[in-house]
């Protein structure tokens, strides 16, 4: 991620984040409420220091079900404190009792019948409240680049999460792709992995080009909160309307098979960038992935700060689902 270009140049800052779990907390937004009946619980729960995986094989332990039977929107940061909906499928048994749950780093705060599994990706975003310690630099500066994130936002980048280990997914995703067998479960990260790397690529060349938050000609514009786009079409008054309101966003490509949907010099440009990675953009046409587009530009919404001691800063935020914290730490801090 240090090899990204930045939107607002170096970093003014230098500072330690997740010093403790508590320095990052994650709130998942459903957007909507449970049913109130069926044959699921909706389970509320805080975790700390542990991964989303686990405590969905622990809550099926528990509940004495097969894991399969239990769901959850999204995969939450494991060094961090986190607030999650799972649903677990109890097919005409009773609830068991939750504060019994024999992990102390993981309480279940409410429970509520619902209709339904929870999927994955079915929710609205998180709301975030980081704290930075042990902050150096200008602090005049650390000001000025807030209020262009919360004018203007920043880059949509894939967090470094994405990519594994020292960024090794993308490696693995290429040894896959040249024939090394890999499981179901892994194959779909490193499928990820790899559009990940391409959109990252596209997506840097644009920050380099000042053509982040801005349209190319032949762009293809992303409708915010939904996965729909549409375009190319003229850039007139409307679309600049829609695109200050921060209504859409242009858009880079979660590359797939065929060809990208974009248009003159954006597609121009990202045929570039699919070409530099040949094996990765093969390897994905070849899985049958489609063709699919995430907005470039990420306006992180109620951005607020404060100072909490001269070297403590905090942050709180919300994200749309599938956005990542630390693309809006980055601008500010190395960490």
């Amino acid at each position: 991620m240090s090899e990204l270009p930045y939107a607002y140049g170096h970093p003014p800052l230098t500072a330690q984040l997740r010093s403790t779990p508590e320095d990052f907390q994650v709130e998942e937004i459903l957007g909507y409420d449970a049913d109130g009946e069926g044959e699921h619980a909706l389970l509320w729960v805080e975790k700390r220091g542990a991964n989303t995986d686990w405590v969905a094989k622990e809550l099926a332990r528990f509940a004495e079900i097969p894991p399969l039977n239990v769901g959850y929107a999204g995969l939450k940061d494991r060094h961090a404190v986190t607030r999650q909906t799972f649903s677990v499928q109890l097919a005409g048994k009773p609830d068991p009792d939750w504060s019994a749950f024999p992990h102390a780093e993981v309480k279940v705060l409410a429970a509520t019948r619902h209709k339904r599994k929870l999927k994955r990706g079915a929710l609205r975003g998180n709301r975030f409240v980081l704290v930075l310690r042990q902050v150096q630099g200008d602090r005049e500066a650390a000001e000025q680049v807030l209020r262009q994130i919360a004018d203007r936002g920043v880059p949509n980048y894939f967090g470094e999460q994405r990519f594994g280990r020292e960024g090794g997914n993308v490696a693995q995703a290429r040894a896959m792709f040249g024939g090394k067998r890999m499981d179901r479960d892994k194959r779909s990260f490193l499928l990820s992995a790899a559009r990940s790397h391409i959109f990252n690529a596209v997506l840097a060349a644009r920050v380099e080009r000042n053509a982040w938050d801005t349209p190319m000609e032949g762009e293809i514009w992303s409708l915010a909160g939904t996965r729909s786009w549409f375009g190319p079409e003229p850039f007139d008054a409307a679309l600049a309307d829609r695109l200050a309101r921060a209504d859409i966003h242009p858009s880079g490509p979660l590359w797939g098979q065929g060809a990208t949907p974009a248009g003159a010099d954006a597609a121009v440009l990202e045929n570039e960038i699919a070409a530099a990675n040949h094996d990765l953009a093969e390897g994905l046409a070849a899985a049958r992935m489609d063709q699919e587009r995430r907005p470039l530009r990420l306006i992180p919404k109620d951005l607020k700060w404060r100072w909490l001691e001269d070297d403590a800063l905090e942050l709180a935020f919300e994200l749309p689902a599938g956005a990542y914290a630390t693309v809006i730490v980055r601008e500010l801090a190395l960490t």
